[in-house]
């Protein structure tokens, strides 16, 4: 089937919120095995909704339709599905009930308009709400044509599992596919996106076949670059044997430049690799001023191999905290100096230290995007010097992946 995603709130036009909900619908749609053919953002008028929603069914068998289902006047998806569906709008009790109960269980009082979101076009099918209080709504457009619009909340986590409970389902259905469509990931750093595609081109070449998964470079910013690949099968066992042979291959060209799969982030792997190894870990951090540490922290269960970061931005608390000597902060020497310092006072087995120049002027004679990283630990005793690109926001993430990176290739060699 080939869908298209229509997303509604002015404020996406007015650049007030980013719209990464058709992205990650469009990612999940590739994903399983569905062709997304277009992606268009329309703001809260009823005219115009409709007039997009007309559009894109005149070239698609489906449309995911993300945003407009809230209780206030400007939610308006449900009045432009029903004028394109020619259907009246009527309050579905079960799910005007279930509205009610939401707001009993937190102890708030409803507003009136909250049944707005109990208005459903005759026809249509309600996606129970679990998590909010609006429901979704698959809408079959002719029954001639099987063309169907699907809506979901704005809301990402309501708009995620509405997809993954109704709408895939759903759509695999109506399009007919038998077997299962599944998907491998593997996380990458240290590659430009061209850079990896020259490197796996022989391989491209050979997944140019009907019967072959399908390959895809996914870039993510400063969480790495993800080559995916995909394939169908008559089972799940079937479809991850399929993929076996093509993920050892790529393994093979790509080397350590693949930190982890499917889930995994730099500092995840880093932390499993500490703690397979018996090992603490600490920082010291300059120019990224806590990012590394609120990265670690971030994942569940830091606590068994972090012991902390000292955020040592200024000159006198390197020198007075970290032991680190007179001279330029900004250097090899003053990075490895600070590393030795963190492992010292965090009574850590590990450490790594973070000092360069961010921007916006140069500092101790180093230009902008200069990065020194230090690292200690079981065999290692180091500093490297990089250079990175980007705004300060740009390189201090940069900064962050890049000194987990080095560390984890250290661990990976111990």
């Amino acid at each position: 089937m080939n869908v298209a995603v229509l997303a509604v709130g002015t404020e996406l036009l007015l650049g007030q919120i980013i719209d990464s909900n058709s992205a990650w619908i469009g990612g999940e749609l590739a994903a399983h095995g569905v062709d997304s053919l277009v992606q268009v953002k329309v703001g809260d008028n009823v005219g115009r909704i409709e007039t997009q929603l007309r559009r894109l069914l005149d070239d698609c068998d489906a449309v995911i339709m993300c945003g407009g289902l809230g209780p206030t006047h400007d939610d308006l998806t449900r009045e432009a599905i029903a004028a394109v569906m020619n259907a009246e709008l009527v309050l579905d009790d079960d799910v005007a009930q279930r509205i009610r109960k939401m707001f009993e269980s937190r102890g708030r009082r409803m507003s009136e308009n909250n049944l707005r979101q109990a208005m459903v076009p005759v026809g249509a099918t309600v996606i129970e709400q679990t998590r909010g209080t609006a429901p979704g709504l698959i809408c079959p457009i002719d029954g001639s044509t099987g063309k169907v619009v699907y809506a979901v909340p704005g809301v990402p986590h309501e708009m995620r599992d509405m997809i993954h409970r109704a709408i895939l389902p759903d759509l695999r259905r109506r399009s007919g596919v038998d077997g299962v469509i599944v998907s491998r990931v593997l996380r990458t750093w240290g590659e430009s996106e061209s850079g990896l595609n020259e490197r796996l081109d022989d391989l491209i070449d050979e997944l140019e076949g009907p019967d072959t998964p399908t390959l895809a470079f996914l870039a993510s910013g400063w969480e790495g670059l993800k080559v995916r690949l995909t394939t169908r099968a008559a089972t799940a066992r079937e479809a991850e044997a399929a993929l076996d042979p093509w993920e050892a291959r790529i393994r093979s060209e790509l080397g350590d430049l693949i930190f982890g799969t499917g889930d995994d982030t730099m500092e995840s792997v880093v932390l499993d690799l500490c703690r397979s190894r018996g090992l603490t870990l600490g920082l010291a951090e300059s120019v990224t001023g806590g990012l590394v540490g609120a990265r670690l922290t971030g994942i569940a269960g830091a606590s068994d191999v972090f012991r902390g970061s000292i955020v040592s931005y200024a000159t006198e608390v390197k020198q007075e905290i970290l032991g680190v000597e007179p001279g330029p902060v900004v250097s090899t020497e003053a990075a490895r100096q600070m590393a030795a310092g963190a492992r010292d006072r965090l009574g850590a087995d590990v450490a790594v230290s973070l000092t360069g120049v961010a921007g916006p002027d140069e500092q101790d004679g180093q230009p902008v995007g200069t990065l020194f990283v230090g690292l200690v630990g079981p065999g290692f005793d180091e500093a490297r010097e990089l250079r990175l690109p980007g705004q300060r926001e740009q390189m201090r993430q940069f900064a962050v992946i890049n000194s987990l990176d080095l560390l984890r290739k250290h661990l990976a060699e111990s």
